[in-house]
């Protein structure tokens, strides 16, 4: 009879959770795109990639690649687009597994996100590149690729750790359950850890951040799949195996380095010695974390256009 009890609360317990994901699902409702650009598709392993387009395509090509968190999308480069447009002819995708890219339930890795991102360079011409942390590895590896040639990278906060090393495959795999690994995501993209991390560690002043940005956050990692590329991020999956000094070192293009001043993951102690390292220009922004493009734009825009 006990067992029969137990069996019944279980039951109950997981029809709840997803009952309850669906509904917080629906309330996200359907995402539209975080740029206000004209939006294409790119075709890329069965998967549709969605991404922004913005300014004269005569214009020199300046790629956008936003960083992988919970709650990544292109989105990230919203502050800055449309004055980079005005000099440039400028693409952000959302990656696979995020925004308004498919997200299949794929065992998602940094391999996966440095082919995509050589195939997409690959498609343009030597175009100028704005990746942002775990992206700044991405575009290095691809760099390495024949087909990929980058007239300069600016990179802000590089990183090739975004989650534990080695790998928590057991961690992955409890996320891409039905019911834990939902109940778990939902508590890690709830609007109050989502607000917990931009002041941790995206902003040095996360006051500033428009309650609708947190919304357009919360409401991208509410769309159907979307815990199974986070879940290889938070398992350390996503982290590269580059050396990445060296690797921006043997670029062929100038390399600039942008850091917040206030950043703890990773300090700017580490952006300095990479600099250094891939003898790059370095750029500090003050009161700043992991994001100065988007508490700095301004600044940043000016930045952006010495670099490219």
């Amino acid at each position: 009879m006990k067992l029969r009890r137990l069996g019944a609360a279980v039951a109950g317990l997981a029809g709840g959770v997803v009952v309850g994901d669906r509904l917080l699902r629906g309330a996200a409702g359907e995402l539209e795109p975080a740029l206000d650009a004209a939006e294409r598709t790119y075709r890329w392993r069965g998967m549709d990639v969605a991404y922004a387009e913005l300014g004269d395509p005569a214009d020199p090509d300046l790629l956008l690649f936003h960083g992988v968190n919970a709650a990544g999308s292109s989105g990230e480069f919203r502050a800055v687009a449309d004055a980079l447009a005005e000099t440039h002819h400028v693409v952000a995708p959302d990656l696979p597994g995020f925004g308004r890219s498919d997200r299949p339930p794929l065992r998602y890795s940094a391999a996966l996100y440095e082919d995509f991102v050589a195939d997409f360079l690959a498609d343009y011409d030597d175009p100028a590149v704005v990746a942002s942390s775990l992206s700044g590895a991405y575009v290095a590896r691809a760099a390495a690729d024949e087909r990929v040639s980058v007239d300069s990278l600016l990179t802000v906060c590089p990183t090739t750790l975004a989650g534990p090393d080695p790998p928590k495959t057991w961690l992955r795999e409890l996320l891409r359950t039905p019911v834990v690994g939902t109940a778990l995501f939902d508590i890690l993209v709830s609007r109050p850890s989502i607000r917990y991390f931009n002041a941790d560690h995206a902003y040095a002043e996360p006051g500033a951040v428009a309650e609708d940005w947190v919304d357009y956050q919360w409401r991208t990692a509410h769309q159907a799949n979307a815990r199974f590329a986070v879940a290889s991020f938070v398992a350390g999956h996503c982290n590269s195996g580059i050396d990445l000094g060296p690797a921006l070192l043997d670029l062929d293009a100038p390399v600039t380095v942008v850091w917040g001043r206030d950043a703890t993951l990773p300090p700017l102690s580490t952006g300095r010695d990479l600099a250094d390292e891939a003898e790059a220009r370095l750029v500090v922004f003050d009161h700043a974390k992991l994001l100065p493009h988007v508490e700095h734009p301004e600044a940043f825009v000016d930045a952006a256009r010495e670099a490219i």
